[in-house]
């Protein structure tokens, strides 16, 4: 049964949503090689609907702030795209990874190209780049997500910045071997600092689904000003729905049927393009790093209201 849609009708749908949920058994586990995320409890679940005109609602823990981890590389590429344009695709390509999200065998066949802005490496090159640009990548994004989702009290979590670093082994090589073949500009520690904070931002469903509005209205940001082209907010949503989510991006569009971008903290950014943005919030992950509750809430919102890509 497909639900007619409309503002008022978003809300129950949310409702029956988060029931559903409730009575879901097997959520995944927490991000355990994060120590800071290892201890989140899998049965938390928020969502969140915005409408184009800046009005949020949601349900169960819509005003929770998480771990946005991964979910913050959309807006770094949007920013940097909107600064460099199609330069940046001759640094980053834009085609699935088929292989772990911090993977180095691909960067090798392919001369320290990442394959596409989401995965680890591509999302280092996206974070130099606008670091180069701005002389400040993370404060640039901080500012920006401050703005768009209406939060002035948005803040990074010093704590999972710092226990990032600490492990983060894996990305300092991804960096240092893209820097071998000339595709960083920055230092790489001055790049793996700005890229731990980035992905320790802290923010709710209700915040991020305020700020990926934008990429709904076709790249207005909500005072009405243009950050990206009409062809710019298609690229970064066609992105986003085939290499969004890891490895299941195949799954995802195939479940979901929209734009989606996931990150380990357990959260879940969608765009219905035109219509509205979805963010929804559960910290149990499946095998592949994305929410097991947040893939299937956003399964039953495009069956419930009909709303899709397709």
């Amino acid at each position: 049964m497909v639900i007619m849609t409309s503002p008022t009708t978003f809300l129950p749908v949310l409702e029956r949503i988060a029931e559903e949920i409730e009575h879901t058994p097997g959520r995944g586990r927490p991000a355990d090689y994060i120590p800071a995320l290892a201890a989140r409890d899998p049965r938390r679940f928020g969502m969140a609907v915005a409408e184009l005109d800046g009005g949020v609602y949601g349900v169960g823990d819509w005003r929770e702030p998480f771990s946005t981890q991964s979910v913050t590389k959309v807006f770094t590429l949007a920013l940097d795209l909107a600064r460099e344009g199609d330069e940046l695709w001759e640094h980053v390509g834009r085609e699935p990874s088929g292989n772990p999200f911090n993977s180095l065998v691909q960067l090798e066949y392919e001369n320290g190209i990442p394959r596409n802005p989401f995965i680890n490496a591509g999302a280092l090159v996206v974070t130099d780049r606008l670091h180069t640009r701005t002389g400040d990548a993370s404060g640039t994004l901080l500012e920006f997500l401050r703005a768009e989702s209406g939060n002035p009290q948005m803040s990074y979590d010093e704590e999972v910045a710092a226990s990032e670093a600490a492990h983060g082994d894996r990305n300092a090589a991804l960096a240092h071997f893209m820097a071998s073949y000339g595709n960083i500009d920055n230092p790489v520690p001055v790049l793996l600092e700005q890229y731990f904070r980035q992905c320790s931002l802290r923010a709710s469903c209700a915040d991020l689904a305020r700020a990926t509005a934008f990429l709904a209205r076709h790249g207005v940001r909500a005072d009405g000003t243009r950050l990206l082209s009409r062809s710019q907010a298609k690229q970064v949503n066609a992105v986003m729905l085939t290499c969004g989510t890891y490895d299941a991006a195949g799954d995802f569009a195939y479940r979901v049927g929209l734009p989606g971008k996931s990150g380990v903290g357990g959260g879940i950014i969608a765009v219905v393009p035109g219509r509205c943005t979805l963010c929804v919030w559960s910290p149990g992950l499946d095998e592949r790093g994305n929410s097991v509750a947040g893939v299937a809430a956003l399964d039953r919102f495009t069956t419930l209201t009909g709303l899709s890509v397709f």
